[in-house]
């Protein structure tokens, strides 16, 4: 029985993993492609429109996290629990319940921004953004639907609806936005109505992942009528809807609370640094031209960061599972291992967003412009990558009202540092901020987690291995940096080629990410037991690391150990 009971643990814990992969595969390729939108925007319009679309698209996310109200992780959780105790029947009612009250909440969030789209421009201290807000809008009417049907697979513990309507999403929107675009810089539109024709892409791509995760729901519910599951008994297990509702808004409101302070930070830049550059003497084409050139390295940030918000997406289910299920140990090892997994990628990813920032920038965006602003924002995406993973630990134990707290805690210290390093730093000022806001908000998130969940922290495995294949990551982008100065000097390439800075950018980051994925497994700061978690990537690696010497000789690992003790038997 110990033996099935550790089989079933470690079973579990791949699904965990294979449902983060699978989410997370799908998040890079959207942000990618979500990245690749900007790029165009930025490189035929310029910084002024790039940057009135990098004003108003905060302010969008943010009425739609109102219009949400944390209703698809609540769906998720509260499926995921009716789902362990066998009742599908109630499962599909909180969703149907949902989606109703989202469908509403769409619709008021569509008529606030478009018809206030003027007093929401006079906000963001430009007139010129009026049409955007106004293009923006119309996603509301489906993305709360559409939010609803992914908590809901999500709660079933299956992430591939989530993962395919993503990429459908971000595909039809990539394409809409790049032909309006084309369109409207052709017949030379204003700077206003170019980033308008790019926000209403946001419309025509839920439009098609609203569609995607209907065709899902159709197979889904067909599956449950094949399996009898509409014929579970409706009485006892049946809770009425009023109190159904309750249950559902109880969990929500917390969990909204702390999406809504996520892009209130983000906001909180688009009603102050445009305002405060005004100020200090631009005028407003040229302080919407400098929050271009500040939202540069926002999306390569937003890139780490949605990866690990699909990391929590799937832990959300999964804790509230083990936790409904009282396997607290499993529930104290998938939390180490998601924060032990969030620090090691995101301490890289930050390390290396600012060691290829020159010659990132000037692949992405032509220029060097802003390349000290990116290297300072670069380091924002460790801190919010490990603050949603602990946020979302909170949110699976029941504990959602503190991620929110700390979030609110840390939108206000944004707003006092914007104040008072934006005046003589300029755009370099919302980047310092930006990053001890996030800092401060990941901190009460682990102190918090440690505080609740019982995890416990080795400081050699935490701080020094870690550090230690970051480090070497970093050496190895030095010698590339030297190298490529060299052939740059040989072969009289000027330093600004956008071409060559691509190829070196690309260079750089392929190989510093092998570097580092190599001093990881070889200092230890990655196990293989954890690498034992994905199956046919240790299949195919690991032949190869031990004829290298990477991997140390078999022993029983952290996650096989882990399994072991969540056997409640």
């Amino acid at each position: 029985m110990m033996e099935h009971g550790h089989e079933a643990a470690v079973e579990g814990n791949r699904r965990l993993i294979k449902g983060i992969a699978v989410l997370g595969a799908a998040a890079v390729i959207s942000k990618l492609l979500g990245t690749l939108q900007k790029i165009p925007l930025q490189n035929i319009a310029g910084d002024e429109a790039y940057g009135i679309y990098s004003a108003v698209y905060p302010f969008y996310i943010l009425i739609l996290f109102l219009a949400t109200a944390g209703f698809p992780t609540a769906v998720s959780k509260l499926v995921s629990e009716q789902v362990a105790g066998g009742n599908l029947q109630e499962a599909h009612r909180i969703y149907r319940l949902s989606s109703m009250v989202l469908m509403l909440t769409g619709l008021a969030g569509f008529l606030f921004m478009y018809l206030g789209a003027g007093t929401i421009a006079d906000w963001i201290g430009s007139r010129q953004a009026q049409p955007a807000v106004r293009s923006a809008s119309y996603a509301l009417l489906l993305v709360p639907i559409m939010a609803a049907s992914r908590g809901y697979h999500q709660g079933l513990q299956n992430m591939i609806p989530t993962a395919v309507s993503q990429v459908v999403e971000q595909t039809v929107r990539v394409t809409v936005m790049i032909v309006l675009l084309l369109v409207l810089t052709e017949a030379h539109a204003s700077s206003g109505t170019i980033a308008a024709g790019a926000t209403l892409g946001s419309a025509a791509g839920a439009a098609a992942g609203l569609i995607v995760m209907l065709i899902y729901d159709l197979r889904e519910r067909a599956a449950r009528n094949r399996q009898g599951a509409a014929r579970e008994a409706r009485t006892d297990k049946r809770a009425p809807r009023a109190l159904l509702l309750k249950r559902i808004v109880s969990y929500a409101m917390p969990v909204a609370l702390g999406s809504i302070a996520a892009p209130i930070i983000s906001m909180i830049d688009s009603f102050t640094l445009p305002q405060l550059l005004v100020r200090q003497g631009l005028d407003e084409s040229e302080a919407l031209h400098q929050f271009g050139v500040y939202s540069r390295g926002l999306p390569l940030v937003h890139l780490v960061g949605m990866l690990f918000s699909s990391m929590a997406a799937a832990l959300v289910p999964s804790l509230s599972d083990a936790s409904a299920q009282g396997k607290h140990a499993l529930v104290r090892y998938r939390a180490e291992l998601s924060i032990r997994l969030t620090w090691l990628i995101g301490l890289a990813a930050s390390a290396g967003l600012a060691a290829v920032s020159l010659p990132a920038n000037i692949m992405l965006f032509t220029d060097a412009s802003g390349t000290w602003t990116m290297v300072i924002v670069a380091w924002t995406a460790m801190f919010s990558s490990l603050g949603a993973t602990t946020a979302a630990i909170l949110q699976g134990i029941s504990r959602e009202k503190l991620p929110a707290l700390h979030l609110l805690i840390a939108a206000a210290i944004k707003v006092l540092l914007n104040l008072l390093l934006i005046p003589p730093l300029g755009i370099a000022g919302a980047a310092w901020s930006g990053v001890i806001a996030n800092a401060a908000a990941c901190w009460l998130n682990v102190r918090a987690v440690r505080r609740h969940v019982g995890i416990s922290w080795r400081w050699r495995e935490a701080l020094a291995r870690p550090i230690l294949s970051v480090a070497a990551m970093l050496g190895v982008i030095a010698a590339l940096y030297g190298l490529f100065a060299l052939l740059t000097a040989l072969t009289g390439t000027a330093e600004s080629d956008r071409l060559w800075n691509t190829g070196q950018a690309l260079v750089m980051i392929a190989v510093g990410a092998a570097a580092f994925g190599l001093a990881a497994l070889r200092s230890g700061a990655l196990s293989e037991a954890e690498l034992q978690l994905v199956p046919g990537v240790y299949r195919r690696l690991s032949p190869l690391l031990r004829r290298w010497r990477i991997l140390p000789e078999r022993q029983a690992g952290v996650g096989e150990r882990g399994a072991g003790t969540d056997d409640p038997a």
